[in-house]
């Protein structure tokens, strides 16, 4: 019976209501009152403690106020971190390179330079040529003789026998000036009329259009077997690099561009396996 009522007065003073009213202190006016009990208390008390909590939790996990807390760093405060690491390794090695160096200078300029003593007529002495074997071994002996049949015969003659395509005429006109491999004019200069078009001398592809200040507008195409045709000094130039011709196919326009030129022609060349060859042996060109 006592611990019922004990429980009973235990709810009273939790359900007491009490009432607050605020009043004006000139007037006595009341500007607003509310009834409240200790339970409603403990539990506003309550839901607005763990409010604050979940609100300060928010507020450290997703702004940036956790930098500032002891034991959080931020991604970017890592990468610094690291990029400065960096910086500073490279930045001791290159002091101590330079300290080295600074060490090494002042040896020089107080003198403090370690002699090395040697005897010059030794080293004269062990570098004279009485004992040596300049006798050609058997291996140069084969190379020498190799090299003296190749030097029989011309490498460009030699270039020209691997040539097996059936070229067509670039196109026609009388030839100004010839192939002449001592002056180094691997070419013939075919002179033509204006706008005379320029034809592919075989099936290949376009490996190089552009213009020069001395040659003017140069087209180059790689055929079979190595084989690359080069066409000069034209008007304009109607194939891009890469693209696919066929022989005979109109390529340019001759022309009479660049500073080499003389008049309205077309400078063209025969290249095979790297080595310029005589287009005339290929080719009629009038």
């Amino acid at each position: 019976m006592e611990k019922k009522n004990k429980n009973s007065k235990l709810k009273d003073k939790l359900t007491f209501k009490y009432r607050f009213v605020v009043l004006n202190e000139d007037t006595f006016e009341e500007r607003f009152s509310f009834k409240l009990n200790r339970l409603n208390a403990f539990v506003y008390g309550g839901l607005f403690s763990i409010f604050l909590i979940a609100l300060t939790t928010a507020l450290i996990a997703f702004t940036p106020l956790k930098e500032y807390i002891q034991g959080y760093s931020s991604t970017d405060l890592k990468k610094d971190a690291l990029s400065f690491v960096y910086k500073v390794d490279s930045l001791e090695q290159e002091l101590s390179v330079n300290n080295l160096y600074i060490h090494n200078l002042q040896k020089v300029l107080t003198g403090e330079i370690e002699e090395l003593d040697f005897n010059k007529d030794s080293i004269i002495e062990q570098l004279r040529l009485e004992d040596v074997d300049l006798s050609p071994s058997a291996i140069d002996s084969s190379f020498r003789k190799k090299i003296e049949l190749e030097e029989r015969f011309s490498i460009f003659e030699k270039a020209t026998k691997k040539t097996d395509i059936v070229f067509l005429s670039p196109l026609k006109g009388k030839i100004t000036q010839g192939y002449d491999g001592k002056e180094k004019h691997f070419a013939v200069d075919i002179a033509v009329d204006s706008e005379t078009p320029v034809k592919s001398v075989a099936d290949g592809t376009v490996i190089f259009t552009g213009f020069t200040a001395d040659t003017g507008y140069v087209i180059i195409i790689e055929h079979d077997n190595g084989v690359i045709s080069v066409y000069k000094h034209n008007a304009s130039i109607f194939k891009e690099q890469g693209v696919l011709v066929k022989a005979g196919e109109v390529i340019a326009i001759a022309g009479s561009t660049g500073n080499f030129s003389t008049g309205t022609h077309l400078h063209f060349e025969l290249w095979d396996g790297g080595y310029p060859v005589n287009p005339t042996n290929y080719i009629d060109f009038e």
